[in-house]
């Protein structure tokens, strides 16, 4: 058995030492957690955008987790209320390229009611500040119409830091 001086540090805290010294003088990168919004920068599918966007804004994968997307694709002839069938070919590329990037972290993975995005528990908290009634200004329209609020929502960039509520 090693014994180690109780006035040494142990090895691990020894080579913990640099990046606590980083953190200290506010260097260190931040830690990433499996949901963090990193998570959402995934370059999209072209056949994603290509169909998804041409109704609403292609929302990245990972504000929903792998189940809620494979209702979804799923049920495409009846995706809230619209036909929005496609062909198997592209069901299949959508599905498979959906699940690979789909949401992982504590965040997404409780299914949101109906499968949407703005019902599930993280959207509501982080949105929680905004009133009723902006969700309804022309300019905005609904809590989904996430790009009138993040410019970079669809690049998956949603950093608080950037929004602009519109009037």
């Amino acid at each position: 058995m090693t014994v180690i001086h109780p006035l040494l540090p142990s090895t691990r805290l020894r080579r913990m030492l640099p990046l606590f010294m980083l953190a200290l003088a506010g260097l260190a990168p931040p830690p990433v957690r499996a949901d963090d919004d990193r998570r959402l920068a995934v370059p999209l599918l072209p056949l994603y955008q290509q169909e998804c966007a041409s109704c609403h804004m292609a929302y990245p994968p990972g504000l929903l987790p792998a189940a809620s997307w494979s209702r979804l694709m799923g049920g495409l002839d009846r995706h809230y209320g619209t036909d929005a069938s496609l062909d198997e070919a592209s069901i299949t590329r959508i599905s498979r390229w959906l699940q690979a990037h789909a949401g992982t972290g504590r965040r997404v993975l409780e299914r949101p009611p109906e499968d949407r995005i703005t019902r599930s528990a993280w959207f509501v908290r982080q949105h929680d500040e905004v009133a009723p009634a902006v969700w309804k200004r022309a300019s905005i329209g609904s809590p989904a119409h996430c790009i009138a609020c993040h410019a970079g929502a669809d690049r998956g960039d949603f950093d608080e830091d950037r929004v602009r509520i519109p009037r």
